[in-house]
């Protein structure tokens, strides 16, 4: 198959070159400097760095397709649909964007106020850590790079050394499209990222599992450093047989194998009505067979690494559910999609987020249930439900608390570039993409310029402090009628 790739991608780990810690304190120094000077302030040289990304990107399309399926088997298809293309459509945009997303806004004031001319201003933080995972090492570092890049930020990229292929190849490529003194990428594993989160940034983007969050929380805690953290858990997938079985099978499924259920928002496990449950396992079936005709271990990208392989193994054989099929593996690190039936809380597969191929059904006897159930638990990445029903939609979005909430399919949302994506409380907190991704990286700088002209409305502030000035501040705050108010089914004062 074309979009397979061949078994000469399948490598063990090359020997990556990491980058020596002795040199990661100047390389700050470098991008600092490079920050004071105003050198990323002109949004003529923040355009010319977008579309260089994109350039970089589009000129190096099939190196990166190459590195992804060296480090994950990537499908060439999976590599341009999530990573590839919309890094540069991304780019493209933002390249448009900056001046509208730039430019200050005018405050609406009081008439007394409006000659002080109050306006927000876009300011940059300044250099910038950005900590980009395995899964999608692409998309999840160049798309806060673009971010940055907008906001007239500096940044280091800490790519995953757990992709090996796809970090190196980005290490050189980068300095030959954006400007080296104010985008480096370091190349390395734990020793290195504790020696950057020694230092001093201005803002830490960060993608991986809330344990390492917390680490990376409390380290930018000693600088008072602002965090955005993207995280995961277990996003929940609702079925009611409102909505078309076979349909909602299909869809739940193509998101489930995308990366072999390696990435943030794949379905995690299926609450689905007990008198549903046979007919949604016989069409995830039909589905998986006209995925995979010729089976799926050869189709599919590869779990990442021997540990994560035998983690994945070990939750399935724990597991008190039926496997309705799959759960075949192979040396290469391939795991065909596997169903579980009937599982129940407390399971092996209900402990920790599986982010793999394994999608566990557990059967519940109403929507009311299911949200008791997904209430109880950590505020999930994506809530999915596939529902025709208006009132449990209404439901789903009054009484639950998730990031994100998809109705009818999964995994689309990430193609919506005027969405905000991100979590809540466990799920992480901050948003990205396009706009979103910008501003992480800038903060609204309040500005006021009051002229000589409006002395004669601040005279009431100075002493001495007389009974009339006083009755000026008083009067207003104390002889404003106070609308009457009362709850429905309350008392008329609430405390």
């Amino acid at each position: 198959m074309a979009n397979v790739p061949t078994a000469d991608f399948y490598q063990h780990n090359p020997v990556m070159s990491f980058t020596p810690i002795d040199e990661i304190p100047k390389i700050r120094e470098v991008l600092r400097d490079t920050f004071r000077k105003g050198v990323t302030r002109p949004l003529a040289w923040r355009k010319h760095q977008l579309l260089q990304l994109a350039r970089l990107v589009q000129e190096n399309a099939d190196a990166f397709a190459e590195a992804l399926a060296a480090d994950l088997g990537r499908p060439r298809l999976e590599a341009f649909l999530a990573e590839i293309g919309p890094v540069i459509e991304r780019a493209l945009i933002c390249a448009e964007s900056l001046e509208e997303w730039t430019k200050p806004t005018q405050v609406e004031v009081p008439d007394w106020q409006k000659s002080w001319n109050p306006t927000i201003r876009k300011k940059s933080k300044g250099t910038v850590l950005i900590i980009s995972p395995w899964n999608y090492p692409m998309i999840l570092s160049l798309q806060p790079l673009y971010g940055a890049i907008s906001a007239g930020c500096c940044a280091v990229l800490k790519v995953s050394e757990i992709a090996p292929n796809y970090a190196e190849l980005l290490a050189r490529l980068l300095p030959k499209y954006l400007d080296h003194s104010a985008y480096r990428v370091v190349l390395g594993g734990i020793p290195e990222v504790t020696k950057l989160l020694e230092l001093q940034w201005d803002h830490i983007f960060y993608t991986g599992h809330g344990r390492v969050a917390r680490i990376i929380a409390a380290a930018a805690a000693r600088h008072l450093t602002p965090l955005t953290l993207e995280l995961g858990g277990k996003s929940p997938v609702i079925v009611d047989g409102t909505f078309d079985i076979a349909l909602a099978a299909k869809r739940m499924l193509w998101a489930k194998i995308s990366n072999a259920g390696q990435i943030c928002v794949t379905p995690d496990f299926v609450l689905v009505l007990r008198e549903k449950q046979e007919e949604l396992a016989a069409a995830l079936k039909v589905a998986h067979d006209s995925f995979f005709p010729e089976g799926a271990l050869n189709s599919m990208s590869r779990i990442v690494s021997d540990s994560h392989h035998k983690r994945l193994r070990g939750l399935l054989g724990r597991t008190q559910g039926e496997i309705v099929f799959g759960g075949r593996t192979d040396e290469k690190r391939g795991f065909e999609p596997t169903i579980v039936k009937n599982v129940s809380d407390g399971d092996s597969l209900l402990e920790e987020e599986i982010f793999g191929p394994i999608l566990p059904l557990v059967p519940i006897d109403s929507v009311e249930e299911a949200i008791e159930f997904i209430n109880s638990r950590d505020h999930p990445l994506v809530l999915y439900a596939f529902t025709e029903d208006e009132n449990t939609k209404h439901a789903l979005i009054e009484r639950t608390t998730s990031g994100n909430l998809v109705f009818n399919d999964a995994f689309q949302q990430l193609s919506v570039n005027e969405l905000p994506m991100g979590g809540v409380g466990e799920s992480g907190y901050g948003r990205q993409v396009l706009k979103y991704s910008f501003e992480n990286f800038i903060y609204n700088r309040s500005c006021l310029d009051i002229p000589r002209s409006a002395e004669p409305s601040l005279e009431v502030r100075y002493p001495p402090y007389t009974d009339d000035k006083l009755s000026f501040f008083t009067s207003a705050p104390l002889d404003t009628k106070i609308p009457e108010s009362a709850y429905v089914n309350g008392n008329a004062h609430a405390y």
